[in-house]
């Protein structure tokens, strides 16, 4: 009967041992060793910085300026996946072309872009295709061409309302 008893206790003791060993990290500040911590790379405000590659030129349907930019250019598919991420802001000076091998209909989402933008959608007459406005940061919303494009424009939200960048204007650019 004694050993019965002493087996029941040291059981129990397991028990409460196990459990809170399995429990335990539910109640940590910080991961234990053997866990992964995922971390959202948003949640890195490190700023990268504008690196000017070339510029371009918003014009009106008659070829009068609107609006020079300088531009950082995404020319393959890495820079093109990174477009505008990680950025906290952007002068109204600059912009991100976004240059393809083809034509075809785009779209483009903001989800880990920090800044709301316009999106331009530009053909390979280099004529404004469709805009996008006021896309909203860290949304998973698709913003899709509203027809085939080969070259894509990101700048700061409200400047195509206030230059009055519309389907009449068109663009060129040249890269350094």
């Amino acid at each position: 009967m004694r050993n019965k008893r002493i087996l029941i206790i040291v059981a129990g003791i397991m028990l409460f041992g196990l459990l809170f060993w399995t429990f335990s990290d539910l109640f940590r500040s910080e991961p234990s060793s053997g866990r992964i911590k995922t971390k959202n790379p948003t949640d890195d405000f490190t700023e990268v910085p504008f690196t000017k590659e070339g510029q371009l030129w918003f014009l009106t349907a008659e070829g009068d300026t609107i609006k020079h930019f300088d531009i950082e250019v995404a020319d393959n598919p890495y820079e093109s996946m990174r477009g505008l991420m990680d950025r906290n802001s952007m002068e109204d000076n600059q912009a991100m072309l976004f240059i393809f091998k083809d034509m075809r209909p785009r779209s483009f989402w903001m989800k880990n872009t920090r800044i709301p933008l316009d999106i331009i959608y530009i053909d390979d007459q280099y004529e404004v295709v469709s805009i996008q406005k006021n896309a909203v940061p860290k949304s998973e919303e698709s913003l899709p061409s509203e027809g085939p494009a080969k070259y894509v424009v990101e700048v700061n939200a409200g400047l195509t309302d206030l230059l009055k960048i519309d389907k009449d204007s068109k663009v060129v650019f040249e890269v350094e």
